[in-house]
């Protein structure tokens, strides 16, 4: 059984002052695999103070000096790409494929940065004036288990662009992953104290992180009712906000389009991660009149491609949920999605046959769903998908809109000049046309309670920055 028994703080890997430990077990098997010590407030405020003192000098580093080592870290990742793989499949149980996809993106995001800093006008020149972009200062960035290492290389590949420096809280149920994210930044030759990481819980490590006003910005990907905390929290420090939250996404299928194609795509895009996505396209939306035509697709996609299992075959669409209190949570939204008068397609409550050890959940698709429903407008996060019908163009979007989210919406149309036209009229931060998923280079974040600012490309380095007028 593996002891993480260190943090990283001021460029040394240290022994935390917090003595409380957490087991982490597996999502497969449910057996214990290793065991975390947990940081503490001082841990945090040692993380911070170091932070502080290396932005001094960090922030007044060249743009020459930051690409270097972003392009550093994208080779040490991608020297270290399979021990990545590995560790998140064992650790989260997130399938091959789509943790290699993860991984490799996470991997392009310090490329992608270093690439658009080289561009990057830090000093435009505005009237007769000059403006200086610089380093908001200290970042503090909270993430969570589903793509931990994924969300570190988005959020401080961008800050250290921007010349700011970091210290990061990862999901305490991530410290596998972690611990070889500290590894390839160690290795980097960060100066000390520009990337610290302090193991802990969002009571403790993200509290004090929130008030302490060493910190000028929070970055935060996690739910909605955690983004509220952190902002309200916010607020006596006047720290900058990201707020990455939840999200209930709205695929819409319009008439013209190929459904023997963009059904199963539908599907697929509903079981990213497992379910386990902010970012799933876990509504579905269809024609009335082709319903009938739809559950039958959808049944046969998931009789033919769809397959829970081991998440190291390569052939698996569905692994475990990360723990028993997940597994719990999405057997009682299928439970509710039964009480509520929904037709059940596929799957239900209980794990599949031969899987009964680990958090394994059965693809399961509602149809004939009512928007008003708590499985239409709650997020899951799990492998649930509801099939709702619309009437027409307009009604498609009326419902797609009524929620409480927007983070992103998905579209498939024969005719792209349609797709466009809904997707104008979609409240969602992000929309893809026709199987598109992303673009590094586009900003992605969400409307109403999925958050606000942005990352990602320009939109997403400018959050890491402050303009400061010089005139004359």
């Amino acid at each position: 059984m593996k002891q993480l028994s260190q943090i990283y703080v001021n460029g040394e890997f240290v022994t935390p002052h917090g003595t409380k430990t957490l087991d982490l077990l597996s999502p497969v098997t449910n057996e214990k695999v290793a065991q975390v010590t947990l940081g503490d407030a001082i841990d945090t405020q040692n993380a911070i103070v170091a932070a502080m003192e290396a932005f001094k000098t960090f922030s007044q580093t060249s743009k020459e000096e930051r690409i270097g080592y972003l392009e550093k870290m994208h080779q040490i990742l991608k020297r270290r790409r399979q021990e990545l793989i590995d560790v998140m499949i064992d650790e989260f149980g997130c399938p091959l494929y789509f943790t290699t996809l993860l991984i490799d993106a996470a991997t392009d995001d310090f490329k992608n940065v270093a690439q658009l800093l080289k561009d990057f006008d830090l000093e435009p020149k505005l009237g007769h004036s000059k403006v200086r972009l610089q380093g908001v200062g200290v970042v503090g960035v909270i993430i969570p288990w589903n793509s931990s290492n994924g969300f570190i290389a988005t959020k401080v590949s961008a800050a250290i662009a921007a010349g700011c420096t970091c210290v990061i809280k990862p999901s305490e149920f991530s410290a596998q992953q972690t611990r070889l994210m500290m590894e390839c930044f160690h290795e980097a030759g960060l100066p000390k104290g520009v990337v610290n990481f302090v193991n802990g819980t969002g009571d403790v490590v993200g509290a004090e992180m929130t008030r302490n006003p060493g910190i000028s910005k929070i970055t935060f990907t996690g739910s909605t009712h955690v983004g509220k905390i952190i902002a309200k929290g916010a607020t006596d420090t006047l720290k900058r906000v990201t707020l990455e939250l939840g999200g209930k996404s709205p695929n819409i299928i319009l008439g013209d389009a190929d459904f023997a194609t963009a059904i199963p795509q539908a599907i697929f895009a509903a079981y990213i991660n497992s379910g386990q996505a902010c970012v799933a396209a876990t509504r579905l939306l269809v024609p009335e009149e082709r319903l009938a035509e739809v559950n039958e697709l959808a049944k046969a996609t998931i009789a033919n491609t769809v397959r829970v299992g081991n998440p190291k075959e390569a052939d698996t669409t569905i692994g475990p949920m990360v723990n028993q209190k997940q597994f719990d949570r999405v057997q009682d939204y299928i439970r509710i999605g039964m009480e509520e008068g929904a037709t059940l397609l596929t799957g239900g409550t209980g794990r599949p046959a031969g899987l009964e050890a680990g958090n394994f959940v059965k693809a399961t698709i509602f149809t004939n769903v009512r928007n008003s429903m708590r499985i239409a407008q709650e997020e899951i996060f799990g492998p649930v998908l509801s099939i709702i019908p619309y009437k027409d163009e307009a009604d498609a979007i009326a419902i797609a809109n009524d929620s409480p989210y927007g983070l992103a919406a998905y579209v498939t149309a024969g005719d792209k000049v349609r797709a466009y036209r809904v997707a104008n009229q979609l409240d969602a931060g992000r929309v893809c046309i026709n199987g598109e998923f992303h673009d590094p280079l586009v900003p992605f974040g969400g409307f109403k309670q999925s958050g606000y600012g942005r990352e990602f490309g320009i939109y997403g380095l400018q959050a890491y920055l402050e303009p400061k007028a010089i005139i004359g």
